[in-house]
């Protein structure tokens, strides 16, 4: 298949939530990866961060598959015998007292919310349902409802109201208006 005739599959079948550029990727490694045609490009991107770590690093590919020999996943309502240790070194070396994995950078903003929120309403004294939280226009989190709330971009939240209350929008980089 030709790279358009990969575009045009994902563009018939796939929800278009996202623009992505006309390149089609195969495959990557370290901080390169490659099209479909063979041209090399550097990944800038990261998969927005999630892959900060560069592609298939052999000691990172070689502990997935050894995990996913023993055990794929457990939910929350197990202990298992990794997540502990993960926990101790994360919040020793960072010298935070708790630590709470997340699966994606939108469950991660969503917490932060509830986070903020509670420590007005408990903490601070705010009333209950008068927290604010600041944001800065133009940003992008993540495509809940609560956090297109907080975005200025229509193609992140037209059309998908009603939206969360709360947030007060500022413009980046202007204390005075802050």
């Amino acid at each position: 298949m030709t790279t358009q005739d990969y575009i045009n599959r994902e563009d018939k079948y796939g929800a278009h939530n996202y623009h992505p550029l006309p390149v089609v990727l195969e495959k990557g490694e370290g901080v390169y990866v490659w099209d479909v045609e063979g041209k090399k490009y550097f990944d800038f991107l990261s998969a927005y961060s999630a892959v900060n770590q560069g592609h298939c690093n052999p000691k990172i590919v070689g502990a997935m598959t050894e995990q996913a020999k023993k055990l794929t996943l457990t939910s929350r309502a197990f202990y298992n015998d990794v997540l502990g240790e993960f926990e101790q070194y994360v919040t020793e070396y960072f010298g935070y007292d708790k630590v709470l994995p997340m699966n994606s950078g939108a469950e991660a903003d969503e917490t932060a919310i509830k986070l903020a929120r509670k420590w007005a309403y408990e903490k601070k004294g705010v009333p209950e349902n008068q927290a604010k939280i600041i944001v800065c226009e133009n940003n992008f989190h993540g495509r809940t409802i609560t956090i297109i709330s907080m975005s200025t971009d229509p193609d992140s939240y037209k059309g998908f109201g009603q939206y969360t209350p709360g947030f007060t929008v500022v413009p980046y980089n202007d204390i005075s208006e802050l």
